[in-house]
């Protein structure tokens, strides 16, 4: 029988984010609401993670209703269909083997996918040249991303492959790095003004990473992920130049394109810049881009879909990314279909184009309105620091704790900010991610809030936050010592249980929720 012994060491050594006992905390609450039990909220508000359907906010009608007909062609004969949506459908259909979302894609996605992404990328960047063979269809860009770093993955000790990471970053990355089995050179981004990237930092972690590991790319997420923030074509210019210094591959996240907001210029891509500094650049650095059906407008983060687009890569190491891709036999032809409509959407003139038109141009109306709201509410609380955000779907505000409060964590041997998450959730019903990075500790604490909710929603976070957090500041929320004396009869359960987290084994935490420290 397998025991632990024989469980891949690299499997095993993927760390565990906080985030996921807490959501399985939140599950456990929502439970009990269920069963009857009082508590001093009705429900569990979770805004720790971008998922906007799940906080309230509709789909696309015309992606749901294309959708609709692809999965039952007899809606082609429903006179209650607009026009459009039956010929999307048709032509969807036509692209698919046997005429059926039933059936297999090619493992790097349907060929009519691909050359419709291969024209939204050129159209995007204004007629840079695009090849539909360097573009690759996954099932999310987080599948994408693992693909491009395993391929990389080399060496033991000191020649293991690394790859440059900021911090903060996306709460998955460090286990997406980790399952590839690459080391984290992080870099760290410049929290005023506005979290901006700062290249002599980059400079300094790849200096500072030789003789422990090879470095051989460095991630970029633009917008940021948690941050917000949107990179200027100065500050992509010296990534770029920067890359092509150190030899690196460079990995450009760019699935909040479609969420910049009050940036001049807007959203600029690696690869637009990359092509307008000439051919010194454009035809020798290395750049692998990715787009994403759940985190564009579209919102179908269900739905699984993602793509990434090489640019200067040799293409025995592309043969290798569809090697990788195989192993997948197919990505999702539902969300390969949901892709093609995020990137040709419905045109002026076409009976469907007044909707689509509304609904996103609401949807993004009510992102910019709640990250503005959201963050002079944050500021306006005390202990409470937050930049504004140019772009994507967070505000990741910094939190100035008293030290009573940080003491009991120490105490407890988990990270301030998670203590602070598991008590607004115990006693408000609102799941917030703590920003703090799996296995990883820092002086500063943050939190990680969505802001792409339906705005009522928002308002009832906000309202609960607000109140836990003037409690904790006046002291009300604090520990008297008598429950620290009690706190800390239970340190032993739980210094095993976030033990068991940073070990890989949350499940073991996770089978009794109770025991979690409220």
């Amino acid at each position: 029988m397998t025991s632990l012994q024989h469980v891949n060491p690299t499997v095993r050594g993927i760390r565990v984010s906080p985030q996921s006992a807490l959501e399985g905390l939140a599950a456990h609450i929502t439970q009990e609401i269920t069963q009857g039990a009082q508590k001093p909220f009705h429900r569990v508000i979770d805004v720790s993670s971008g998922d906007p359907q799940k906080t309230g906010i509709k789909p696309i009608s015309f992606v749901r209703q294309v959708l609709s007909v692809c999965m039952c062609p007899q809606l082609l004969k429903d006179k209650n269909l607009p026009l459009d949506v039956k010929q999307r459908a048709q032509r969807l259909l036509g692209a698919c083997d046997g005429e059926s979302v039933g059936s297999y894609s090619p493992s790097s996605g349907l060929l009519h996918v691909r050359e419709c992404i291969a024209q939204f990328i050129s159209r995007r960047d204004a007629g840079v040249p695009v090849c539909k063979k360097e573009i690759f269809i996954s099932s999310g860009s987080q599948r994408a991303l693992m693909v491009a770093v395993k391929i990389l993955a080399s060496g033991e000790g000191n020649t293991r492959t690394g790859v440059l990471t900021p911090t903060p970053c996306p709460h998955s990355l460090p286990m997406l790095m980790d399952e590839a089995g690459v080391k984290q050179v992080p870099y760290r981004l410049t929290e005023e003004p506005a979290w901006a990237l700062d290249v002599s930092e980059l400079h300094r972690a790849v200096k500072s990473s030789r003789g422990w590991c090879a470095p051989r790319a460095v991630y970029i997420s633009n917008p940021g992920n948690p941050t917000g923030h949107v990179q200027d074509r100065k500050s992509i210019q010296e990534v770029i130049q920067f890359a092509a210094a150190e030899r690196l591959l460079l990995l450009a996240d760019e699935v909040y394109q479609d969420t910049v907001r009050g940036h001049h210029g807007g959203f600029v891509s690696y690869k637009k810049v990359l092509f307008e500094m000439g051919k010194e650049y454009s035809q020798t650095v290395q750049l692998i881009s990715f787009h994403s059906l759940s985190n564009a407008f579209m919102r179908e983060c269900g739905l699984r879909a993602g793509y990434m687009e090489t640019v200067n890569v040799d293409p025995e190491v592309t043969h290798f990314i569809d090697t990788m891709l195989c192993t997948d036999i197919s990505t999702p032809i539902t969300g390969q279909l949901a892709l093609e409509v995020m990137v040709d959407p419905p045109k002026p003139g076409e009976p469907s184009y007044c909707t689509f038109t509304q609904e996103t141009l609401l949807v993004q109306a009510a992102l910019s309105q709640n990250a503005q709201r959201a963050c002079q509410f944050l500021n306006s609380l005390p202990g409470v620091s937050c930049q504004r955000a140019m772009g994507g779907i967070y505000l990741y505000p910094r939190l100035h704790l008293p030290w009573e409060f940080t003491e009991q964590a120490k105490v407890l041997e988990v990270e301030a900010q998670v203590l602070y998450c598991q008590k607004l959730l115990k006693e408000e019903g609102v799941l917030i991610g703590p920003g703090c990075q799996p296995g990883g500790t820092s002086a500063n604490h943050h939190l990680r809030l969505c802001v792409l909710c339906p705005p009522d929603t928002l308002d009832e976070v906000l309202a609960r936050l607000g109140s836990f957090h003037r409690r904790l500041m006046d002291g009300s929320s604090l520990c008297t010592r008598d429950r620290m004396d009690r706190d800390e009869s239970q340190r032993s359960v739980t210094q095993h249980q976030w033990s068991d987290i940073r070990g890989g084994k949350a499940g073991k935490c996770l089978e009794d929720p109770q025991n979690w420290v409220m």
